[in-house]
This record gives structure tokens, sequence and C-alpha cells, in this order.
């Protein structure tokens, strides 16, 4: 089961085009509001905002072809590594983020399920629309395995549709779970993590899921 659920996730991305209208499922347009949403949300938890959280190194995870990366990520951070399951899209970066990218410190290829973050490297862990791709007990332990990826003083956020029904839905499209606020936010305790502050995601057009951000210590 497992095996055809991380395998036909892999088959989908495959044929999708490494731009940011295939990163979004052809919804390019709400990318601005997106970014300018989680620069409010995550903004006054760095020092460059007042908060504790250096801006050193951030890591994205499931990062495609870098729209996070380039444009809410490296305007705040020294270094940024990226971690994606489909090497067509990170072959892809470097050409998307610009001139920008010799500032990318890894592209390291590789499922979310199978990945595990350097242990005190990062400031930053962010993670958004990729989770629905985790199995509940693989996404229990990313967190997990993402908390001693980070520094002293250093924080994960969490990006990603939540179902309005409060049980958990699956798409065998792309072979994803969207799952409840309440489902992510047992998951998230369950690793041991505090979550510091949540907001749902204003402006996107009606008819999307809703999209909560979560920050997590």
């Amino acid at each position: 089961m497992k095996r055809k659920f991380y395998g036909d996730a892999k088959e989908y991305w495959s044929e999708i085009p490494s731009t940011v209208d295939g990163m979004l499922g052809g919804f390019e347009k709400i990318s601005p509001t997106d970014i300018n949403g989680s620069k409010a949300f995550l903004r006054p938890f760095l020092k460059i905002g007042k908060g504790d959280t250096n801006t050193h190194r951030a890591l994205d995870c499931g990062a495609g072809i870098g729209r996070i990366t380039k444009r809410l990520l490296l305007p705040m951070f020294e270094t940024v590594d990226m971690v994606e399951l489909n090497k067509k899209f990170l072959d892809s970066a470097p050409s998307f983020i610009g001139q920008d990218s010799s500032r990318v410190g890894k592209y390291i290829c590789s499922g979310l399920q199978d990945f595990t973050p350097e242990a005190g490297r990062y400031d930053l862990i962010w993670s958004q629309w990729v989770l629905g791709h985790l199995t509940e007990e693989h996404l229990v332990g990313f967190f997990s395995r993402c908390k001693t990826g980070l520094t002293p003083e250093g924080l994960i956020v969490v990006k990603e549709n939540v179902s309005g029904s409060g049980e958990t839905e699956f798409d065998d499209v792309d072979s994803s779970f969207t799952r409840s606020k309440e489902d992510y936010t047992s998951a998230m305790i369950k690793a041991g993590l505090t979550i510091v502050k949540e907001e749902r995601q204003k402006g996107f057009p009606k008819g999307l899921y809703s999209v909560f951000m979560f920050a997590l210590k």
C-alpha cells in the first residue's frame, strides 16, 4: 500500500511541467498572495522582525523548482537548502531562481519520508503543500526529525490545505491526503512539537481548500 501511495505520487509529479503554474496546479495567480501571507506570518519570529530566530540557514521542503526559496526564503535568509523528490524540478531550480541561486547551499533529491535533516543545521524548516504526500506514520516521523534539525531558536513552519469536512480526504489523482486541521495538530503534538502560532491564509479565491499556517518549536 505504502509503495503504491508513494509511487503514484512520484509518477503524477513526473508529468507536471517545471513552472510556477505546474507547482501550483494551475493556480499561478495565487502566488503573490501566498508569498505575502507567508512573509507577514514569518517575519515577527525572525531577528529582522524583532523575534529570536536567526536568518543564517533555511530549508525548503518539497521545494519543487524553488518558488518559495526564490520569493520568500532567499530574501530573508543567507542560505537556503532545498529538498525535493523530483530531480527534474531540482535541475530547473537554478535557472528559475536566477543569480541568487548562488546562495542555495544544497539541492537534496529525496522524498520527505526518507529525509533526515542534519542535526542543529536550520534556523527555519519550511514545509508547504507537500505533507499530504506522507502517510500519518511518516508525517509524525518527519516532524520529529525536523525538530532535531533546528538550531536552539529555530522554527518549523507548516502551510497546508485543510479539509472543510473535518475528515481526511484522499485524492487518487496525485495520491495525496487533505487532512483536517485536528489531524495536523495531533501529528505535531505526537512528534513533541509545540504550536506557537497558527493563522489562516487570507485572500485566496473561493472554492479552494482553507490554508493554515502553523509555527512550531
